[in-house]
């Protein structure tokens, strides 16, 4: 395993280490699951299933649609 050094504001040092300890975790297995997330390719990560099963259902949409749509049903 490589070893890694960071600078850290020390307040951030201490909330993660209590945060890591909630957790049970330790703040390097924080840390190395943080930057293995963020490292992926956006096509690499699993799109929840429920996503998958709407993909497509509202084409020719913008943002715009929807909010007109939100802004008619919540009226």
């Amino acid at each position: 395993m490589a070893k890694l050094t960071l600078s850290v504001n020390p307040s951030v040092v201490s909330t993660a280490k209590r945060y890591a300890k909630q957790q049970g975790i330790s703040v390097s297995q924080m840390v190395e699951v943080y930057l293995s997330s963020v490292s992926k390719p956006a096509a690499a990560a699993e799109t929840p299933p429920i996503l998958r099963s709407l993909r497509g259902t509202l084409k020719k949409t913008g943002l715009q649609d929807y909010r007109q749509h939100l802004s008619k049903k919540y009226r």
